[in-house]
């Protein structure tokens, strides 16, 4: 498909199949990602690829751990309306994707988040252009435990800015409504 069908057809799954992602294909979808504009050309993204299903438990676990005391110390938490699944055992921030991706770097880069962020769309756009689908999970990326973020290769300087989960579509929803964009001024 042309690149702007692509951008209106790329979706945020929460359905997989549960059929493997090849590491082959991963790490193609990750050469594509680091084409993404960065500040200074600094490329600062490290990523970590997780496709064993219970270690993605555990990590969903400990995020929905994490996120739930948070909530304890900060009533007015913006996570507060997600407290009811996250308290459910069952449920998975990841959606049961069989593949994870954490894009993180050091905490020190002033511009780590949007860089990231940059390098993560590139990542959605690139796996939807193959079949793949993905969701952007921030509820994946409260990861405080020192052993699991040693588990992970993640030292105490570096932060996850990016979590993505990556998996063959069970279904595709369909595309929501987007507003009209709101230009404040064009300046001639």
């Amino acid at each position: 498909m042309d690149f702007r069908e692509l951008i209106i057809k790329r979706r945020s799954i929460r359905e997989f199949d549960g059929k493997a992602v090849s590491p082959a294909l991963v790490g193609e979808i990750i050469a594509d990602c680091i084409q993404a504009p960065n500040a200074r050309n600094a490329q600062p993204w490290s990523f970590i690829v997780v496709a064993n299903s219970g270690m993605i438990k555990k990590l969903s676990d400990e995020s929905k751990k994490n996120i739930l005391w948070d909530m304890g110390d900060n009533p007015s938490s913006p996570y507060t309306m997600y407290k009811p699944i996250l308290e459910n055992v069952d449920f998975n921030v990841f959606y049961n994707a069989p593949c994870v991706v954490y894009i993180a770097g050091p905490r020190d880069v002033r511009s780590l988040a949007v860089d990231c962020a940059l390098a993560a769309a590139y990542f959605m756009l690139s796996a939807a252009d193959r079949g793949l689908g993905t969701c952007w999970v921030e509820l994946g990326s409260v990861i405080r435990d020192a052993g699991l973020r040693n588990e992970l290769g993640l030292s105490k300087d570096y932060a996850i800015a990016s979590t993505i989960a990556l998996g063959y579509p069970a279904r595709i929803p369909g595309t929501p409504p987007r507003s009209e964009p709101r230009i404040l001024k064009i300046i001639e």
